[in-house]
């Protein structure tokens, strides 16, 4: 078997599997990574209205519970205020008394069942047996994640980063629109540096948004098999219920402490699109809607990536800095 990295091997089908035989106790649970503004909150939904599966908004505090329940003399209140100070705690419409009564009967305090108290609360609320996560940004901190919870399995979503640029554009804060160099080198860097990580996991999945969108059942199908779940044609129905499942996002969100606040309608308005059946009309739109200049320079910056990927380029690649920190 070859020694390359698997990011070097030929992609099959535009995706790729990496699954090493361990013990895992408890059912696989989805984690659904990306760079913002890759459809994965299209996914997210999808698996959502899987009758067996749901999936909470963004979390982001994760790491953190993970780094505070590995310390000597942690309190459990203390492990509580990692969730519930977070700006996204509202989203969630959970308990916060509940939630501090269930990490209490965790004994000994440790991080993989602490996280699950939450996770496993949200299913409750939700009436399903099984959870996953979609934080696009926990593509940086795959490893500790797994470390601390065997059973995640990472989906990276992954969508053309001329289309991303043109997606972010639209979704500016302030109207504070990053340049395409920025853009380019963000969306290489993080992408690269998830397929780093992913060496060192047990479980990943790259999908492309285009495969997604294009053959929605068999890409989902694809996803359940990884997932040791039952296919269910209710996730191809998720636009219907797509209006409600987001209401927990209406709601005011601070991004930080002296930053930008985006409102409730803001929030909602930046998913819109998902109540819609899936569709490939946004596939491809730097074609007509980017500029020769902003072609050019996003090749010039990510070409290389893009040729990888099994996207089209209008020019030769350029070179590639692989792995770099984000």
């Amino acid at each position: 078997m070859s020694r390359l990295p698997f990011w070097k091997r030929p992609l099959a089908a535009a995706s790729r599997l990496r699954r090493r035989v361990t013990a895992e106790p408890r059912l696989p649970a989805p984690f659904i990574v990306g760079v913002n503004r890759s459809g994965t909150t299209l996914l997210r939904l999808m698996l959502d209205s899987h009758p067996g599966l749901t999936i909470p908004p963004e979390t982001h505090f994760v790491p953190e519970m993970i780094r505070l329940a590995r310390r000597e003399n942690m309190t459990r209140k203390r492990l509580l205020r990692a969730a519930t100070d977070h700006p996204r705690w509202g989203d969630f419409g959970l308990d916060e008394d509940v939630l501090l009564a269930r990490l209490q009967e965790v004994k000994p305090l440790n991080p993989a069942d602490a996280i699950r108290v939450f996770y496993d609360l949200y299913a409750e609320k939700e009436g399903k047996p099984r959870w996953g996560d979609k934080t696009p940004r926990y593509m940086r901190a795959m490893p500790r994640i797994e470390r601390a919870l065997p059973e995640a399995r990472f989906i990276h979503l992954i969508r053309d980063g001329r289309d991303v640029a043109l997606s972010q554009a639209e979704r500016a804060i302030d109207g504070e629109v990053p340049s395409i160099t920025e853009v380019a080198e963000r969306w290489r860097r993080r992408i690269e540096t998830a397929r780093v990580h992913s060496a060192d996991l047990n479980n990943y999945l790259e999908i492309r948004y285009e495969d997604l969108v294009g053959n929605p059942e068999g890409t989902l199908r694809q996803i359940c098999e990884f997932l040791e779940l039952p296919y269910d044609a209710e996730m191809l129905d998720f636009h219907q219920r797509a209006a409600d499942r987001l209401t927990e996002m209406d709601r005011d969100l601070g991004t930080g402490e002296n930053g930008p606040v985006r409102t409730g309608d803001e929030r909602l308005a930046g998913h819109a699109m998902t109540s819609n059946p899936p569709s490939t009309d946004r596939c491809g739109r730097w074609r007509e809607e980017m500029s020769a200049a902003d072609e050019a320079e996003f090749e010039r910056v990510a070409g290389a990536l893009l040729e990888d990927l099994g996207y089209e380029i209008l020019a030769p690649a350029t070179g590639v800095g692989e792995g770099e920190q984000a």
